[in-house]
């Protein structure tokens, strides 16, 4: 739930602004052409919750923010509810943040927002309907729904690995890619630079580790042996874990880690909390003992076989050696692209019916415990919903092997034609996606960076430092997991090639001629940092220089070196005749006025929001938000259901507390029968009797629990269960 409140929250109020405000880098209400159709039509043509802005009095900005805060609010709910973990609130928060996708336009168009959307939808199929029917208990084509979350995994983790090779990457190929993945990658972190400086045999079979994790592993993810599961989670979790502590990669990675719990099941997970296994029927003599080791000692050697082929093969694939002269080990890459293609023909038909096999058992075992179940209304609504569900998880499946064939022509072409047309159909939507990331690497020559520069004069010229990209030589790289910075990413992509691929960067020049204060805070959140707050530049330009991390043995107050390379964009200033015409070619000149908004509660409320978190970093905004959180759910949890702790802490208070209670009940009770004066010696010794066991001394027998019961029983049960903080009796 966090990682959805972290979605959610990562266009704050104030940074939508920025981006998509009528005076942001690209505003989003050029996205939306209001043609006078009707509501549903424009929904259905353009899927956007920002229609409904004329409707509500608001321009598109205000309701972008307004929709953000909605996101945020029932991301929250959900983290602290139980109740709030349903499927309506899913389908809110995938339409929330479709809506912010259509119009986010190249800030919004990454692999992670595709992933969560993807993600966000298959949440709705999977997350119980309570909000309606008000039950939690386990359905029983729960397994068939989740089995999609593990699909999406192992498309997502095997199409990344594969398509490092079919790109023809040298680097890559010749596995030298960690040797600039480090200082060229995005936004790296603190600990980035000392992973670059390992030795060029670990980064070589570094490289060899990443393949192995992400083309051989995910085979292992549908197998039926558990420990072969459990080992992939591992590993899985292990290349995460080390991608999050080299690089900033926003949510995306935790995103990869929520899904890789698809890989456990109830024993393991009941392993990690300590629990009790409730699979496990205890008491029960096993009369097959000797055949249950038997197969246990077979499945353990068949485990052993399979790791050790893959290990063998990814030896031989990569020609793994001990170098004795350099004391490390040496690696190459064994085989041609040809054979590599070769082999993907290979595997990639047999992976889909390998997924089909998979989701055929779990839709049969799911009908069968649908038909085990006691009552004919019961067993009947029951199969029902089992059927409507793998219908469902059966369409979703078959959409989605469009975009996994995608990394071999060959079998995309062999696909049926009705399921592309299908995939045609939904894909505005991104119900599912093609995946691979870091398909090649960037920055061999160089980690390219642009550097914005100001002047008043013309010829005293001051660098406009981003407050996370790399500037400065002697500021350290940043961690902002899970925040990710959209205009600085971008200018990475910019970078990377000439300033005509990148439109944006023209408005960019623009705004910051302007003085717009809502895209200043783009580049520092603290204004004052900027070193044209007072006053905007007369005139701007920015060139483009190669970036390096500095050797151990340099300044050790430096972290990056660098070099000009050339110039990016040229001297402009507001009227020049260059701008004016780059303007005018990507059309990003307002021609029409903005809508105005009518002076309503709701426009206030999100305008008092904004000027509250204005000045926060988005990074500390979203960690607040999710450390916040964990602190209210905790305290929510000990309140509710308390721990042995906290029950040993308060028995005393909680002991008084419940006797006082019990006593008022017993004498409003006694009061009535005086009245009615229908009191025989029986009914007297009981309630007798009721008294001395709640004057019991704490710690006494059968002191918690029994005077309420024996007293609700009494009275027919019309004393209710009493409840305490941090107690639940």
């Amino acid at each position: 739930m966090h990682v959805r409140l972290i979605g959610d929250s990562k266009l704050p109020i104030g940074v939508s602004v920025s981006l998509y405000g009528n005076e942001g880098l690209l505003p989003a209400r050029w996205q939306l052409r209001y043609s006078g159709k009707p509501l549903l039509e424009q929904l259905l043509s353009f899927p956007t919750l920002l229609w409904l802005g004329p409707q509500l009095g608001l321009d598109t900005h205000t309701t972008m923010e307004l929709l953000c805060l909605i996101g945020a609010a029932l991301s929250l709910a959900a983290t602290l509810v139980e109740a709030f973990r349903d499927s309506v609130v899913f389908f809110c928060l995938w339409a929330l943040y479709l809506s912010m996708y259509q119009v986010g336009q190249v800030f919004l168009y990454f692999q992670w927002d595709n992933l969560l959307l993807e993600t966000g939808f298959l949440c709705i199929l999977v997350a119980p309907l309570t909000l309606i029917r008000g039950s939690r208990r386990d359905r029983e084509h729960d397994r068939v729904t989740f089995w999609l979350v593990r699909w999406l995994l192992f498309r997502l983790m095997f199409a990344s690995g594969v398509v490092k090779l079919t790109s023809r990457c040298p680097t890559w190929w010749g596995l030298t890619a960690l040797t600039y993945h480090y200082e060229t990658q995005c936004i790296p972190t603190p600990l980035a630079w000392f992973a670059h400086q390992f030795p060029v045999w670990w980064q070589k079979l570094s490289v060899v580790g990443a393949f192995f994790i992400e083309i051989a592993v995910p085979l292992l993810f549908f197998s039926p042996l558990r420990r072969l599961r459990l080992g992939s989670f591992y590993l899985q979790v292990l290349l995460q874990v080390l991608i999050i502590l080299t690089g900033n990669y926003n949510f995306f990675n935790l995103l990869t880690l929520t899904l890789c719990l698809a890989l456990l099941d109830d024993q393991h997970v009941n392993f990690w909390l300590r629990r009790a296994d409730e699979s496990n029927t205890n008491g029960m003599i096993n009369t097959h003992s000797k055949h249950s080791r038997l197969w246990s000692w077979l499945c353990y050697l068949l485990e052993l076989v399979v790791w050790a082929l893959m290990i063998v093969g990814t030896i031989i694939c990569f020609d793994l050696q001990l170098d004795t002269t350099k004391n490390g080990i040496s690696s190459r890459t064994a085989f041609t692209f040809h054979q590599f293609n070769q082999f993907l023909k290979t595997v990639t038909i047999p992976c889909v019916w390998i997924g089909v096999l998979s989701l055929t058992w779990e839709i049969i075992t799911a009908m069968f415990r649908c038909a085990c179940v006691s009552g004919f209304l019961k067993r009947f609504c029951g199969t029902i919903q089992w059927t409507l569900f793998a219908a469902a998880t059966a369409a979703m499946f078959t959409v989605s092997l469009v975009p996994f064939t995608y990394i071999e022509y060959d079998s995309n072409a062999r696909l049926w034609p009705g399921v592309r047309r299908a995939y045609e159909l939904v894909d505005q939507y991104q119900l599912v996606n093609s995946y691979g990331l870091f398909r090649r690497m960037t920055g061999v020559g160089g980690r390219p960076e642009v550097v914005i520069e100001g002047s008043n004069d013309g010829v005293t010229w001051t660098e406009i430092e981003f407050m996370y990209k790399p500037g400065n030589l002697s500021a350290s790289p940043p961690v902002l997991t899970p925040h990710q910075p959209r205009l600085d990413w971008q200018m990475w992509f910019a970078a990377l090639s000439t300033h005509t691929q990148a439109p944006w960067f023209t408005s960019l020049i623009y705004r910051l001629l302007q003085g717009k204060k809502d895209v200043i805070e783009l580049i520092q959140t603290d204004i004052s940092q900027y070193p044209f707050h007072q006053q905007p530049p007369a005139y701007l330009r920015a060139h483009r220089y190669r970036y390096w991390f500095t050797e151990p043995k340099a300044d050790g107050s430096r972290w990056w070196r660098r070099i000009y390379d050339e110039e990016f964009y040229p001297k402009v200033h507001l009227g020049n005749t260059f701008l004016e015409g780059m303007l005018n070619h990507y059309g990003l000149k307002d021609k029409s006025p903005p809508r105005r908004m009518s002076n309503t509660t709701l426009v206030w409320a999100v305008k008092w929001v904004r000027s509250q978190v204005r000045g926060v970093p988005a990074h500390i905004l979203i960690w607040t938000l999710i450390v916040c959180s964990a602190i209210v759910w905790f305290c929510w949890r000990d309140l509710l259901e308390p721990i042995p702790v906290l029950r040993k802490k308060y028995s005393v208070l909680a002991f008084v507390y419940k006797r006082s209670q019990i006593q008022q009940r017993y004498s409003k009770a006694a009061t009535t029968v005086a009245d009615k004066g229908k009191r025989n010696s029986q009914n007297t010794r009981k309630r007798e009797t009721l008294q001395r066991k709640c004057a019991r001394p704490v710690g006494g027998p059968q002191t918690e629990g029994c005077c309420e019961q024996s007293l609700a029983n009494y009275y027919r049960g019309d004393i209710k269960k009493v409840r305490f903080p941090f107690i639940s009796f």
